[in-house]
């Protein structure tokens, strides 16, 4: 199955997340997925020591949810086999009075990855279109003009030599309050709970609203949106694993050649 094809965003898409069951998992059997994960996570491995080694291109996912949405997850079981020395995770909270006083994007340009590395951006730029809108903490001129500065961002990556993967984590109401009550009463995740974050589930239409007009809005062809079923974690992990091995795939990565001769080297 491809699921690049199944769950990529066209560009210019009207994007309605109403339409999209985030229970689905088109009938997979998790017993299997499992294992096809675990095969696309070796994989992706592999596929990332020869992006380190290659040193050309650099690799950008963007990872967006409601809250409880499995950002963490998801990085925790996709990306366990790569090296992190060629991995980097960037969280981003509410911005600092330093980061206020610069555009929105300067914080973002400041933590793309370098060329021979994964970038991870567990939510992102699209923060700025995101709960800035819904909360109206700038005006809608001001939001609304941020899709083109955007999609003219990434397309500079893109050119620069990185390849962008775009995933929302789609979740239903239920799931989410399923996952925000069992982490209230779970001792090693209370932690991770917000106040706020209940707050925020009166706002869900929306936040739905305003995800479906980000992810048409900017999806490209050189940073594509991809909508992903997230109320059952281990199809989300084989979904998101399957693309990014795809994609990287796609690059047609290789060693590079040695600079000198092999035959010529003896170690004593």
């Amino acid at each position: 199955m491809n699921f690049y094809d199944r769950f990529r965003v066209k560009p210019g898409a009207k994007v309605d997340l109403a339409r999209f069951d985030p229970d689905s998992s088109a009938g997979a059997n998790k017993a299997s997925a499992l294992k096809r994960a675990e095969t696309s996570r070796r994989r992706l491995a592999e596929l990332q020591e020869m992006l380190y080694a290659e040193g050309r291109r650099s690799v950008l996912i963007v990872l967006q949810a409601m809250d409880a949405g499995g950002k963490d997850g998801t990085i925790r079981h996709v990306m366990s086999g790569v090296n992190p020395q060629g991995c980097r995770v960037t969280t981003f909270k509410a911005p600092t009075a330093e980061e206020l006083a610069h555009d929105f994007l300067w914080r973002i340009h400041k933590a793309v990855p370098r060329r021979g590395e994964i970038g991870i951006f567990n939510r992102s730029h699209y923060e700025d279109v995101l709960i800035v809108r819904v909360h109206e903490l700038v005006s809608k001129e001001v939001w609304s003009r941020r899709y083109e500065e955007i999609n003219n961002f990434e397309a500079a990556l893109a050119a620069a030599g990185t390849h962008i993967l775009k995933f929302f984590l789609h979740i239903s109401p239920d799931e989410q309050a399923r996952r925000i009550t069992k982490r209230l009463h779970d001792p090693h995740k209370q932690w991770k709970f917000n106040p706020e974050d209940i707050k925020e589930r009166a706002h869900w239409k929306e936040y739905m609203k305003a995800y479906g007009d980000a992810l048409g809005r900017c999806s490209t062809a050189a940073a594509p949106w991809f909508i992903i079923p997230a109320n059952k974690k281990w199809y989300r992990n084989l979904v998101i694993s399957s693309i990014v091995a795809q994609s990287l795939e796609g690059l047609k990565m290789k060693y590079p050649q040695p600079t000198f001769d092999p035959s010529n080297i003896v170690v004593k």
